[in-house]
């Protein structure tokens, strides 16, 4: 009886933490610490090739727009590598792999591979997307949805990273906060790229 005592105050206290955290908006700034603690200790890397049941075909039937509101058929992409990250500004674990997402897209720029970062925060909350990229030097593309989002996007967690080929096929999807910031990611891109 005493043990189980024992248990509920901290256990109280840790429900308290929580709260208070989430109430304030520190809770999203917390996991962006673990996780780049967790990504900069090695764990969280991507590994390109390795997904066993990629989608075999991307649908490119969608439209984003752009933050000035302009709008763009996805099928302009086509015959591109494309590194297509969903995310948004309240998703902690999207901003924790973001600066490794900007080193990646500044080592691999190239006529043949396009970056979409695709913003899942509502349109209302574009000045926050826009205050959010400047205050982090952020220089990658991003987009918001343009209405439709074709089924293999409707994912249930964020981030979530699909690599798609040049000839249209999924090649890479990563569900969750991974470091693409490495060797084998950029000469996974750059492989694809020259194909």
């Amino acid at each position: 009886m005493k043990l189980a005592v024992g248990l509920v105050k901290p256990l109280i206290s840790a429900i308290l933490l929580v709260a208070v955290l989430q109430a304030t908006g520190l809770l999203s700034n917390v996991s962006v610490f673990t996780q780049r603690a967790a990504m900069q200790a090695g764990f969280l890397k991507a590994a390109p090739g390795t997904d066993e049941k990629p989608d075999p075909d991307f649908n490119y039937n969608f439209t984003i727009k752009d933050l000035k509101g302009n709008k763009l058929q996805f099928d302009q992409f086509k015959g591109k590598v494309v590194f297509l990250n969903m995310w948004a500004t309240w998703c902690g674990p999207c901003r924790a792999e973001m600066p490794g997402i900007q080193s990646l897209y500044d080592k691999v720029k190239s006529d043949n591979i396009e970056f979409v970062m695709l913003s899942w925060d509502r349109d209302q909350d574009k000045p926050k997307i826009e205050r959010y990229l400047g205050k982090n030097n952020f220089s990658f593309p991003v987009y918001q949805p343009s209405g439709y989002l074709p089924d293999h996007l409707q994912v249930p967690n964020i981030p979530t990273t699909f690599i798609i080929s040049k000839s249209g096929k999924v090649i890479q999807k990563e569900v969750g906060t991974r470091n693409y910031d490495t060797k084998k990611m950029i000469q996974f891109l750059t492989t694809e790229a020259a194909k």
